[in-house]
């Protein structure tokens, strides 16, 4: 197996990833940003894979998507969790569903909070072992911190729905799992998030304070003292989101 972790240039805030198994010469493209799509298919070349998937975990705010784009130009499947908002045609995907990318397995868990559509994608690399050791908590679970409920409204809603994702599907995995979220400080799409790239289920589950609160004490911090809503937030969801 191999994973690239990349931070775009000019936002070292936002997080996307490239991984895959070269044995079998296929891959995956996660969260994809629109002027990133020729680092992508350069990246494929080098390691001499296949783009054979190609995943947003939810209708980005914050940045312009290039995962259709992507898809279009290396005869990828496209996917999106199945209660997306978008517009056009897409590869729908479950709750506990598994994909395989050769020898590496990415179960999908719905976590809604951040938006309605927002998975997390639980790794495996069966050349290792049969058990996960990683989760690309994207914008559910940043390290030190949590993604916001507020960019579609009914935040209130949206922030016990964060917490439920959050206490009944992510902090009950084993501490040993690698936390790789999609953005670190600076991002619109959090308040509080570390510098730091990477943590553990463990490490945040002992010291992430907002996992120290109440269901409604969580819910009122994450609805207070929210950042600024991305630039153009609106352009980019309807472009991320129309056909």
């Amino acid at each position: 197996m191999f994973m690239i972790q990349r931070e775009l240039p000019n936002d070292p805030s936002s997080i996307s990833y490239f991984l895959g198994c070269i044995s079998q010469s296929k891959s995956v493209a996660i969260d994809v940003h629109l002027e990133d799509i020729d680092w992508f298919i350069d990246q494929a070349k080098q390691k001499g894979v296949e783009i054979s998937h190609v995943i947003d975990t939810h209708i980005h705010a914050d940045h312009y998507s290039g995962g259709k784009e992507l898809a279009k130009q290396t005869g990828a499947q496209y996917l999106l969790h199945e209660s997306s908002s978008a517009k056009f045609d897409f590869v729908a995907l479950k709750d506990q569903q598994s994909i395989h990318i050769g020898n590496v397995e990415l179960k999908i868990l719905h976590t809604p909070g951040h938006t309605l559509d927002s998975i997390c994608l639980l790794g495996t690399d069966h050349t290792r072992g049969p058990n996960p050791w990683f989760l690309l908590s994207q914008h559910t679970l940043f390290v030190g911190s949590v993604g916001r409920p507020d960019l579609r409204g009914k935040e209130v809603e949206m922030a016990a729905k964060l917490y439920d994702s959050i206490h009944n599907k992510l902090l009950t995995l084993d501490e040993y799992i690698e936390i790789l979220p999609g953005a670190k400080a600076g991002s619109a799409c959090g308040v509080g998030i570390s510098g730091k790239p990477m943590s553990t289920i463990g490490f945040e589950k002992h010291n992430n304070p907002v996992f120290k609160l109440s269901k409604q004490d969580f819910i009122s911090q994450v609805t207070e003292n929210l950042p600024p809503y991305p630039a153009k937030m609106d352009e980019i969801l309807a472009a991320n989101s129309d056909d």
